[in-house]
């Protein structure tokens, strides 16, 4: 990773003492079936945030004057589980230290790990699933860690809902809840669909958004392009109501797959992100303390029977 600070802003606003966020990239591609690159992501993700105006016109504001950490990369990457536990530990240590976090992938698998920390720090953790694909898989290709496999935990230990489904195996109809489904073929033909998800969701939501939930016609360059996607304003629509009326803990973002040819899909990426902080941080003033609401007494051996989280 070449950038020093998120999207270049000044160092006052970039360190993590006095940053209310953290995003932590993790270029990571082990588990992905057909078109491969998301480990390029990231540093994509970061080029483009670097040559996108600050100034957010919908809301007249500068997020990153709350303060934006660029966190290490995790670049572990000996085994997709060993991936999943250094993203769930990574997590972990900047939820307790009070931040906003959010992770860039790298492709979906890593967050296993991403949903995993967040579900141990917050009571009650409702999973708000972006995508083209249902990912609910038990285990893929000998693996609990395929990114096939990104919310089948989430299933199992959280409120999961999901959004914009459009492809999944027949199997994984035997796990879905699909009151909690929302299709993109209903979708199309429901002008209250949105309304219908938050009425669905917990007052505390994580966020995982794989950019493939996006119409391949405004978001090419992800792994498995689907049609019958998300198109722009309907996205910032509905992830506006969603931190207006919910607590929005932390999300993820991934999936992205560069293409030298194609860079769209890259800025297209760089301004979800920071419309994401920006809807979140709306009528926070830049000295405003942050203040998550993660539960510190959640203490003794993870629910997950992790070895790094006995303490």
């Amino acid at each position: 990773m070449s950038t020093k600070t998120y999207a270049g802003i000044p160092q006052k606003y970039a360190a993590l003492e006095t940053s209310k966020i953290v995003l932590i990239p993790v270029p990571y591609d082990g588990t992905s079936t057909w078109q491969k690159g998301a480990d390029k992501g990231p540093e994509a993700f970061l080029d483009a945030s670097e040559n996108m105006e600050l100034y957010d016109i919908e809301t007249q504001t500068e997020v990153y004057k709350q303060g934006v950490y660029l966190a290490d990369a995790i670049t572990e990457n000996s085994s997709p589980e060993a991936v999943v536990s250094e993203v769930h530990k990574t997590t972990k240590d900047y939820i307790k230290r009070n931040k906003f976090v959010t992770i860039f992938g790298g492709e979906h698998s890593i967050s296993i790990g991403t949903i995993r920390a967040f579900n141990e720090c917050f009571d009650d953790l409702t999973v708000l699933h972006i995508d083209a694909h249902a990912d609910l898989r038990k285990d893929f290709h000998g693996s609990t860690c395929n990114h096939a496999c990104a919310v089948y935990e989430a299933s199992q230990t959280t409120n999961l809902v999901q959004v914009g489904i459009r492809s999944m195996d027949i199997a994984e109809t035997r796990v879905m809840d699909e009151e909690k489904v929302f299709f993109a073929h209903d979708m199309a033909k429901d002008e209250y669909w949105m309304d219908k998800v938050i009425e669905a969701l917990g007052e505390n939501v994580f966020i995982t958004f794989d950019l493939d939930a996006f119409d391949p016609s405004i978001l090419p360059s992800t792994g498995t392009p689907e049609p019958g996607g998300l198109f722009w304003y309907e996205t910032l629509d509905f992830l506006k109501q969603v931190f207006e009326e919910k607590n929005v803990v932390g999300f993820d973002i991934v999936e992205l797959c560069p293409n030298e040819q194609e860079r769209a899909s890259d800025f297209v990426a760089a301004k979800l992100y920071y419309k994401m902080l920006t809807y979140k941080f709306a009528g926070t003033e830049e000295g405003d303390e942050y203040e998550s609401n993660f539960n510190e007494a959640k203490k003794g051996v993870s629910k997950f029977n992790t070895e790094e989280d006995e303490y």
